[in-house]
């Protein structure tokens, strides 16, 4: 049992009840000790007055507690004389042992017992001053009752409180907030408002009502009442019947003191319940909080769950490299992955945030509830997310990267594998006949003149030849290029280029035999018309110009710069310049022809018919000339073509980079302004979220900025421009700007919320946490958001931290730096600056708090029982506790008892749960 001084209130009130007893007395001597010595602690004596009642409650509430011990007393002021009872009631309702009494019969010995009765009572804190042991050896009636009330206040008032309050008042707060709800009673003093009875049944009622049918109770009938209370109590509370119902009903003003120490009887009977009561409440709040803390890591480890499933199930997708045969192909991929970037992946990246801040939050409340911070199971923790977010942004750039080059090496291919098809398609239409011309033995029966033409005719084969070698060998590199960008149909490129090839050679061995077989007839041969091999030498590279100008013409060309399509345009030019030369030749060409037709006819020649020196007839020539002719618009209209369309790229490219060029450096300049405002942090934490959030709808209303731009990005890359010359930005760029900027500001906002929890947590005023920032941005010198030891040395110097450059101030500080830097970084954050202060000037719950509450449940045991546990807690925590803690191993266990102690200290973090 704990002691305090007397209350200042009543006690005086004894010692000048007693001194006006005693005032008639005449003794001068009485008179002077009366004054008290307790006035150093502010007390003053009012009247003591007493009553039979007063008699009758003050016997009855000593032998409630003498009892105990087996004994009683019939006559307050005749049983105490000798001193031993007095002692042996200190005892029982002290619980200590008191000096061993005398057991003589002389006044000395009985004035000895009653003097370590006072002395006892003297070193609890109450000075006797006004009583002294003759008066009560004497039988001083008066001096006895004030030394019972005075032993009443010390051991039974003295410790009622309620909200601060002195005894007196305790006990009547006590009294009013117990019968508030009840009808007819209004307890307002220890007299007048107990007369009826029903506050007596009503304090009953309220701990027990089973005890008590209050309904059935009437106000005019009072003596009933209080017979009913007296009785219950004295039955089923052990309260001793210390008043009698008439004298109260009969008299105007009831003695106040004897209700005051019969209603104290009833506090101390029903304080176990109020203890329970408390002790279950602190009990329902710690749970409560480990509840939540436990609903917030289920989600946690739900949310971490999905999105590194979600990771795990994109990353293969996104490395699935497979190439495709066609751009069509390739191109529906590429749609594909601009789909995942503009519908699937943005919630995704939402998730990641709400996860980071949930997270932030769950480890703000463990701190502030003092208990451990969380660890996520293994493989979910925010670096494995961290993590496996990064793989996946990798697998999306080499993916987009890849995409991206597919499509320029199939377009490539496209380009090379038409080209081949149009330089071998005219190839082989050249060598069409060739070796059945090579192979024809024309030469044995022809003429003299006949052979010379022949050989003739084979000289301008052979220059045709030669001029196709480079045809061929274009065509061998093309199919060679087609192999190794890995052509999807190289095996018939392959053929088709084999088949050339050996026909190639096999024109070469004909050509060379053939001209050995000439050469071995020549000296047979006469003269060759000359004008015939004059044109046919002239006439054949005419054709191979002619026919390389309409391959050229016709030819495929890709450009993706407005420049490459004009250097073509300017190509095209000069070659259109070139034409009116060509014209002339053509027609010098015709006009040696008609040359040879006119001296035949004038020598009466008889021709064969066509020039035996060459197979390209005027006729051929006119024609080609004339595809030529209408060849050259289609090339400019198709180069005009291509010169509007890069145009519009060009126009694609400037659009973009405009939006680009205010986008990005919008972008740049708010996560400028977000670190300034999270390092300046100006107005209440309230003023300072609400500011933050408006700037954060701010940057979300911008959102229609990065649309547009979105927008034009998907035209430019429908447009297959793979770059903009006048922008440094890319869209990749932006994205990672834009996500960075909604992931900046929602980490700030949180990081005042969780400042906003540690204020209201800790009880922290709005003045220190000002006081706190101002000191932390004062010695923030990079404002970067956190402090290297030095700083924050100066920083709780400043503070009055006494962490000065000696031994014991080292010690201190290095104390301090492994709570704020744990993982030892090197530097500390604002928010376990926050947290460091929070615990310095405030306080929560603790283990041994716990624990003290569950014994008060469990009885003072050592162990507590199911149960107790449904009757003192609700039932969701009453079975949570059931479900987690340990079965008692102790030596004074029973059956079904469980171990409040491991439990309590698990909930901390202490051991394991």
């Amino acid at each position: 049992m704990s002691f305090r001084p007397v209350d200042q209130e009543l006690f005086p009130g004894i010692l000048n009840a007693l001194f006006s007893s005693l005032s008639g007395s005449g003794r001068e001597e009485d008179k002077c000790r009366l004054i008290p010595q307790s006035v150093a602690a502010g007390a003053r004596v009012p009247g003591f007055k007493s009553s039979s009642a007063t008699f009758q409650t003050f016997t009855a509430w000593c032998n409630s507690h003498l009892r105990k011990a087996g004994t009683q007393i019939e006559n307050i002021d005749e049983d105490f004389r000798d001193g031993l009872k007095l002692m042996l009631l200190l005892e029982v309702i002290s619980g200590e042992r008191l000096p061993k009494p005398e057991r003589g019969k002389m006044r000395v010995h009985k004035i000895n017992n009653v003097n370590k009765a006072l002395d006892f009572i003297a070193s609890k804190g109450v000075k006797l001053v006004s009583i002294g042991a003759e008066e009560i050896v004497d039988g001083n009636a008066k001096m006895t009752l004030g030394m019972i009330w005075t032993i009443i206040l010390r051991f039974a008032i003295q410790d009622i409180s309620v909200e601060e309050t002195s005894a007196k008042e305790g006990l009547l707060l006590w009294c009013q907030r117990k019968t508030a709800p009840y009808k007819n009673v209004n307890v307002q003093n220890f007299h007048i408002s107990w007369k009826d009875g029903l506050a007596f049944n009503a304090l009953i009622h309220r701990h027990r009502p089973e005890l008590i049918e209050y309904d059935k109770l009437r106000k005019d009938d009072p003596v009933t009442n209080l017979n009913n209370a007296f009785e219950v109590a004295e039955k089923y509370l052990d309260i001793p019947k210390m008043l009698d119902a008439e004298d109260i009903v009969n008299t105007a003003r009831p003695d106040e003191k004897a209700i005051m120490t019969y209603v104290s009887s009833f506090y101390h009977a029903f304080s176990g319940a109020q203890k329970a009561e408390t002790a279950a409440n602190r009990i329902c709040k710690v749970l409560a909080v480990n509840q939540e803390n436990e609903h917030l890591m289920e989600d946690y480890e739900r949310l971490a769950s999905d999105l590194l499933e979600w990771i795990r199930r994109t990353i293969p997708w996104l490395e699935d490299r497979v190439p495709q045969k066609t751009i069509q192909e390739m191109q529906q991929k590429l749609e594909d992955f601009r789909d995942y970037r503009r519908v699937h992946k943005p919630p995704k990246v939402q998730e990641k945030c709400q996860l980071e801040i949930n997270f932030n939050t769950l480890q703000t409340k463990l701190r502030l509830s003092n208990r451990p911070a969380f660890m996520p199971s293994e493989g979910r923790m925010v670096s494995d997310i961290n993590n496996g977010w990064q793989h996946l942004e990798q697998a999306e750039k080499g993916y987009e990267e890849w995409l991206l080059n597919e499509i320029r090496r199939l377009e490539r291919l496209d380009h090379l594998a038409e080209k081949f098809r149009q330089k071998a398609s005219i190839h082989e239409a050249w060598t069409d006949g060739k070796e059945v011309m090579l192979k024809h033995r024309d030469y044995e029966t022809a003429t003299l003149s006949d052979i010379k033409a022949l050989i003739r005719k084979h000289e301008a084969f052979e220059s045709d030849l030669a001029a196709h070698q480079d045809r061929v060998e274009q065509i061998a590199a093309i199919a060679q290029e087609l192999n190794e960008l890995d052509y999807y149909d190289s095996h018939n490129v392959n053929t088709r280029c084999q088949k050339i090839c050996d026909q190639w050679d096999a024109l070469g061995s004909l050509t060379h035999s053939r001209r050995e077989a000439l050469e071995k007839t020549e000296k047979q041969l006469e003269t060759i018309d000359q004008l015939h091999l004059e044109y046919a030498k002239r006439a054949a590279p005419f054709n191979n110009w002619m026919e390389s100008a309409m391959e050229d013409l016709q030819d495929m060309f890709i450009v993706h710069t407005i420049e490459e399509i004009e250097g073509l345009i300017s190509a095209h030019d000069q070659f259109k310049s070139t034409l009116p030369d060509a014209d002339r030749e053509r027609e010098a060409i015709l006009a040696i022809h008609k040359e040879a037709q006119r001296i035949a006819e004038s020598n009466h020649i008889k021709l064969s018919g066509s020039n035996p020196y060459t197979s390209v007839t005027p006729q051929i020539i006119n024609s080609k000339w004339e595809k030529v002719q209408q060849l050259v618009p289609k090339r400019d209209h198709a180069l005009l073509e291509e010169q509007r369309k890069q145009q519009s790229n060009e126009h694609l490219r400037r659009q973009f980079a405009s939006q680009a060029n205010i986008v990005g450096p919008w972008i740049q300049t708010k996560m400028e302004e977000i670190g300034r405002i999270s390092i300046e942090m100006n107005g209440t934490l309230e003023d300072q979220l609400s500011h933050l959030k408006q700037y954060e709808r701010s940057i979300v209303d911008y959102k229609p900025n990065l649309d547009l731009l979105e927008q034009q990005h998907q035209l430019i890359q429908e447009a297959l421009i793979f770059d903009n010359k006048h922008t440094n930005y890319t869209m990749e760029h932006i994205r990672v700007g834009w996500e960075q900027l909604l992931t900046t500001i929602a980490r700030t906002i949180n990081e005042v919320e969780n400042q906003i929890l540690t204020r209201d947590a800790k009880g922290i005023s709005q003045e220190q946490m000002q006081e706190f920032r101002a000191s932390f941005n004062h010695f923030d010198k990079d404002h970067g958001g956190a402090l290297g030891p030095e700083e924050f040395k100066a920083c709780l110097i400043s503070l009055g931290y006494d962490v000065e450059n000696d031994r014991q101030g080292d010690a201190e500080f290095n104390r301090i730096m492994s709570v704020v830097d744990p993982n030892h970084s090197g530097l500390v954050t604002f928010q376990a600056f926050i947290d460091f202060m929070s615990r310095e000037t405030t306080d929560t719950d603790t283990a041994d708090q716990v624990i003290a509450s569950f014994k008060v449940l469990a009885g003072d045991k050592n162990f507590i029982t199911a149960e107790e546990l449904r009757r003192e807690l609700p039932p969701d925590q009453a079975e949570y506790c059931i479900a987690r803690m340990a079965p008692y191993q102790g030596p004074d266990a029973v059956p079904g008892a469980l171990d409040y102690k491991s439990f309590s200290t698990a909930l901390y973090g202490e051991s394991d749960l």
